[in-house]
């Protein structure tokens, strides 16, 4: 279970910070990294194009600035987050881009693409790509990711149903190479467990959703602050593919989260339901079953101070 040197060495404590869409961008990023942790934000939260180019340059040049300064703290590495399934018609452009600014980290989802992986090896970066079955993490090692994102039951936003257990179990019977795992983890307790368990590093989305610098509307963080894992309510309904939401998304919506109807979302029509502006992501809000362990909203740093606190007080009581 290796990691890279340039990750490993620069990582404070052993996370990743989700890409969110929407919410992910520079502030977020920055301030995760600084903190010690990789930052990460989807390409196409970057609109139009050329705002991407805008922020790998930010990214890049502020994270340089930060280890002139900090040369005994540097900050942790940042990852850019690929579409890759064929209906991104951006995907070349923000590649292009990806590959000029020398992403340290690119995380692959919808698909595993051998010519992403390429580029992205051309200039020495690391290539991890998100699964949600053994299945497909076997496609993607075949087809030349380098490490892979276990997305496990209770996860935010589009989720696997396999258990966290299993998940890493059956992963790590034939692949030695960087793991991760995503689903609830919110405390520093979780992340040790997710080691011990068999990942290199956790992923953490949702938790992130609540603090400063996310670009998330105050009611939405609010929300995860007042939430907990029975506020989460999973369904195909909103976006066609299986996701857990916030309860209070779904009502504010004009459905009932108990009775949320079955079928297709592309034929789905919000305005016989109560509402014809609710959009998945930007109305009906994704979010993991972890939220409970998020009490207020707080800067990244204070955020990550906490987990790395929980962390170290979890590893000192169970190894001594």
């Amino acid at each position: 279970m290796a990691l890279p040197a340039f990750l490993k060495d620069k990582l404070r404590l052993p996370a990743v910070g989700a890409p969110l869409f929407i919410i992910s961008h520079p502030a977020l990023v920055i301030a995760q990294c600084k903190a010690g942790i990789v930052g990460a934000f989807p390409a196409l939260n970057a609109r139009p194009i050329s705002q991407l180019d805008e922020w790998l340059h930010e990214i890049t040049e502020a994270l340089a600035a930060h280890d002139r300064s900090h040369p005994d703290q540097p900050a942790a590495p940042f990852a850019v987050n690929q579409i890759v399934h064929k209906s991104n018609a951006r995907l070349e452009e923000d590649m292009a881009l990806t590959v000029k600014w020398k992403a340290p980290i690119v995380i692959t989802s919808l698909g595993a693409r051998e010519d992403v992986n390429a580029a992205v090896h051309g200039y020495g970066g690391l290539t991890l790509h998100d699964i949600i079955t053994n299945r497909f993490a076997l496609k993607a090692i075949e087809k030349g990711a380098d490490g892979l994102i276990a997305v496990a039951a209770g996860a935010g936003g589009h989720a696997g149903s396999i258990s966290p257990f299993a998940l890493i179990h059956d992963i790590r019977a034939w692949f030695d190479g960087p793991l991760l795992l995503s689903g609830a983890i919110a405390t520093g307790q979780a992340i040790l467990a997710a080691q011990a368990m068999g990942a290199d590093l956790a992923y953490i989305g949702s938790a992130f959703i609540a603090t400063k610098e996310a670009r998330a509307m105050d009611s939405y963080k609010q929300a995860i602050v007042e939430g907990d894992a029975s506020d989460i309510i999973g369904s195909s309904l909103i976006t066609g593919i299986f996701g857990n939401y916030l309860r209070p998304s779904i009502v504010n919506a004009g459905l009932d989260p108990a009775n949320l109807p079955h079928g297709d979302a592309k034929a789905m029509n919000f305005a016989s339901r109560g509402s014809s502006e609710a959009k998945a992501w930007r109305d009906i809000w994704g979010s993991g079953q972890g939220i409970g362990a998020v009490k207020e909203v707080a800067p990244v740093a204070e955020l990550v101070a906490r987990l790395k606190r929980e962390y170290a007080e979890a590893k000192k009581r169970v190894c001594g």
